[in-house]
């Protein structure tokens, strides 16, 4: 392998921790997430590539955090934004493009009568809480302890280890229930008799999908106890479908939170649900108010022209399709690469084919950081960038083969990490880190 520039990088690297808290806007891009003075910044995007500062172009996974499935600079959602730029964007009354944004997001999703846009995932997440609190008059909210993120706001962080500053009161608030464990959420019921206002989980994941009956059995248990039935559609929404994993498994929710790719990297995210619920936070109401999503860029022209974008890309093509056959491909090669490098055990492919994640165990089977790291290290090196290999409509096959291409390499290396039992001499600088966490990193970034 080459050894591939990062110098410019890493000085714009080395200057954004002078300025920025963690070097990065979101704890998944940071600096620590990538092998020692190899994290790209990035300049451009278009399509399934990305350039960085030291001109090194990528294949990139991730897409985004998630966000991007259409391709990076997608021209018909450009075309949407730049069509609205010149009559204003943000104003002191609604606008009609307001209107057309909740009747497309409405024609996608059924079970929903009421829609609020805002800017981020978190603040949909945390105003659904609120309704289902105001609704039930509870205090506890139940989320699914198998599920890794919901939102940024105390009731979920809380609840993991990088959770100061949050107030014992507040983390006792929230209580979990197992994916695919009907009686871990009766439990929570009986333990917790008439204080549970809302279960709180992704309909499925990458990894795990709904077992025959428990999505069903989940809106069973939240009628018969009271409780409102929280989808979080951040990653499903318009990658499982357009309607998210709500309209693939059949089974509606009280609310459902959506963002990520709505916008194709435009920033929007929404609420949804049941009028009975979503009218607490409206005009129209004789019981007590809600606080809901009063945002003053929510409505702003430019994310709600991408929206619609969005819409119409996936009316009048088939990008799930497109992900999900690129991404069975992938796999498929992926995992034929790891078997002839005899390290199958060690490294796969796995999961829905348009959200794929991939292991990296070391020689005794276990989950390795410092193992991550090597693979991650290898493929940078040949031309890839991804923390997973999560893959979107613009992919093309010329992307796919290359990105075999760097895993058939990178496996070979990985081979020497398993067979010698350790990293040691392969890899350059520290591991990686988990991305939530209690202690600074081990060291200087």
């Amino acid at each position: 392998m080459a050894p591939v520039n990062f110098s410019e990088s890493n000085r714009l690297q080395t200057r954004l921790h002078e300025l920025v808290p963690g070097g990065a806007h979101t704890y998944a891009r940071g600096a620590d997430q990538y092998p020692e003075d190899m994290a790209p910044v990035l300049v451009r995007g278009q399509g399934a590539r990305v350039w960085d500062a030291d001109g090194n172009c990528f294949v990139e996974y991730g897409m985004g955090l998630r966000a991007v499935t259409l391709g990076h600079a997608y021209q018909p959602v450009l075309d949407e934004v730049r069509a609205v730029l010149d009559n204003g964007l943000s104003f002191s009354r609604p606008t009609r493009l307001e209107l057309d944004a909740a009747e497309a997001f409405l024609s996608l999703v059924p079970g929903a009568d009421m829609v609020k846009f805002g800017k981020n995932g978190s603040d949909a997440t945390t105003a659904a809480l609120r309704l289902a609190r105001a609704a039930t008059g509870r205090d506890l909210v139940a989320i699914c302890a198998d599920q890794p993120f919901f939102s940024t706001d105390d009731w979920f962080i809380g609840s993991v280890p990088m959770n100061a500053g949050i107030p014992a009161a507040t983390r006792e608030l929230t209580v979990s229930f197992r994916y695919n464990d009907l009686d871990s959420v009766r439990d929570l019921f009986a333990r917790h008799p008439d204080r549970v206002s809302c279960v709180f989980l992704e309909a499925a994941t990458a990894l795990a999908e709904p077992e025959p009956g428990f999505l069903e059995g989940l809106r069973q248990l939240c009628d018969q106890h009271g409780a409102l039935l929280i989808f979080d559609e951040m990653i499903t929404g318009f990658r499982w479908s357009a309607g998210g994993a709500q309209a693939v498994y059949g089974v509606s929710p009280d609310l459902s939170c959506w963002g990520k790719a709505m916008g194709n990297g435009f920033p929007i995210s929404a609420l949804a649900g049941r009028r009975e619920y979503m009218e607490l936070g409206g005009l129209r109401t004789d019981a007590e108010r809600v606080f809901l999503l009063s945002t003053t860029h929510g409505p702003e022209s430019v994310s709600l022209a991408a929206f619609l974008g969005v819409v119409r890309a996936y009316r009048e093509g088939d990008p799930v399709g497109r992900m999900e056959r690129a991404g069975t491909r992938l796999a498929d090669g992926v995992n034929a690469a790891a078997a002839e490098a005899g390290v199958s055990e060690q490294v796969a492919a796995l999961g829905r084919p348009s959200c794929l994640i991939f292991t990296t165990k070391d020689a005794d089977l276990k989950p390795s950081q410092a193992f991550r790291t090597l693979f991650l290290q290898e493929m940078l090196g040949h031309g890839v960038l991804g923390q997973s290999f999560v893959i979107s409509a613009a992919h093309t096959d010329e992307d796919v083969e290359l990105t075999l291409e760097a895993v058939r390499a990178s496996l070979a290396v990985y081979r020497k990490a398993v067979d010698a039992g350790s990293v040691d001499g392969l890899l350059r600088g520290r591991p990686v880190a988990p991305a939530l966490r209690s202690q600074a990193a081990p060291r200087r970034l």
